[in-house]
Order: structure tokens, then sequence, then C-alpha cells
């Protein structure tokens, strides 16, 4: 079963997450599709930019619980976003969770529909949004996202762009988009592999200082106690032992 769709127009491949039946969550065999179609991409001289995008109601419900990705292949798909010599722009018109945002984060420009959610969910299951911070803490405001990282609360899309996450939401995305796609095709494919450079050096000396240590916080939090009882109650649909 195909879990990434794709299509081409003009320049732009659109790769869509397309798992509805888990809400696009981050399965081993997800990160592994979409990281091949990234790789696929980024040797072809046809693709100017790559759009990541959902079908169903969720662009993702971060990490999958049943099937959850090696730490280490999350940490490189994400790695591989920020390093494709192709800007990627997500375009997203649903709910993002957990280590979505981190695909989220990772992409060069981001778009959502203002009916949009998002969510740091980690904190509420007995873990920490440790290797999605990779991309996420160069390139957010920090005392917006403390609040969102600590509590797990919903917000919506302008208390998104205000944390950085976002570049642009609108009622329709796809309207927000067209000049932003325009202008991607328009450039260079020279100089946007350049100017990407310049934009990611910061996020990608972060993955290189700190990318061991999340990955063996990740790994130390989803084999405690604690994790265990949140993804149960999670499962279960109850409060977690901790709840007050």
């Amino acid at each position: 079963m195909t879990l990434i769709g794709q299509t081409h127009a003009r320049a732009v491949t659109f790769l869509s997450l397309d798992a509805t039946a888990t809400r696009n969550a981050l399965s081993a065999a997800l990160v592994a599709e979409l990281a091949e179609a990234l790789t696929d991409c980024a040797k072809d001289p046809d693709v100017r930019a790559v759009v990541l995008t959902h079908t169903g109601t969720t662009f993702s419900a971060g990490a999958d619980l049943r099937d959850p990705p090696d730490p280490d292949a999350l940490v490189g798909l994400l790695r591989q976003i920020v390093e494709l010599p192709k800007p990627v722009v997500a375009r997203i018109t649903g709910h993002v969770r957990a280590g979505g945002l981190g695909l989220l984060a990772a992409c060069d420009i981001a778009a959502a529909s203002t009916g949009s959610t998002f969510a740091f969910t980690e904190v509420r299951i007995g873990v920490a949004p440790a290797v999605i911070s990779l991309p996420l803490l160069p390139r957010t405001d920090p005392r917006t996202l403390a609040r969102y990282y600590l509590t797990g609360e919903r917000f919506a899309p302008p208390e998104a762009v205000h944390l950085g996450l976002l570049t642009t939401t609108a009622d329709d995305v796809d309207t927000a988009l067209a000049p932003i796609l325009d202008g991607l095709r328009r450039s260079s494919p020279q100089a946007l592999a350049e100017t990407k450079q310049l934009l990611t050096a910061r996020v990608l000396e972060t993955f290189d200082r700190d990318a061991a240590t999340l990955t063996a916080l990740s790994a130390r939090l989803f084999s405690s106690d604690q994790a265990r009882e949140g993804m149960t109650a999670f499962l279960e649909r109850r409060d977690a032992a901790w709840v007050v």
C-alpha cells in the first residue's frame, strides 16, 4: 500500500501523506517512504520545489504509537527536508500534532488554512518533543514555544504564525500559496539551493550538535513507566494516572 501520494505540476512535486486510517501518523513505513520520495525529488532536475501536504483532515497525528519509527530514522527524515537542495513548502488544511510539527518546522515555507489546529501533545503522554526540537528550536520564538511545549494546549494558525511555525494562513491555503509557488518557479535552481543553504545553516548546526543527545532522550522517555501509562491511557481514551 502506498503511503505517499505524488503529483507534479509546472516544476513542483506534491508529496501527500496518505495514511488516513492512522491520521497520517509517522509510522516506520511512512517515514521510510517519504524519505525515498524526497531522495527522488532531490535527484530530479525537473523538480524546482516540493510541496508536502496530506489527504484527510489531519496532516499528521505524530508518531504512530503502534509502529513508531526509529528515532534515528526520524532525525534522518527531518534533516533530509532541511538539507534538500530545493525548497520544501508545507501545505496544511487540517490538524497537526506532536511529531507532525517537526515535519512542519523542517520545511522552508509553511502555509495553513484558518481551520487548522496545532498541539505539542508529547507532555500529555509522558514524553518530550525531543527529536522534533532539532528544527523547531532554531526557528521559533522561545517564549511562545515554551507555553505550548509545556502545556500541550491546542493553538490556532495566528498563534502558529506568531510562534514562527507558519509563514502564512488563509481561508483558502491554495490562494495563499499561489504567489509563493509562482516565485519559486521564477527562481534559478542554483540560486534556490544556495539561498536555502544560507537560511538553514543554524538549523543544521543544531542537528550536528544535539541530534545524538535528543535521540537518546527520546528513546529513554519512550521506554519509561510514565510513557507506558500515557500511551496506554491515550489508546484507551482515558486520562493518564497523573491527571489531577
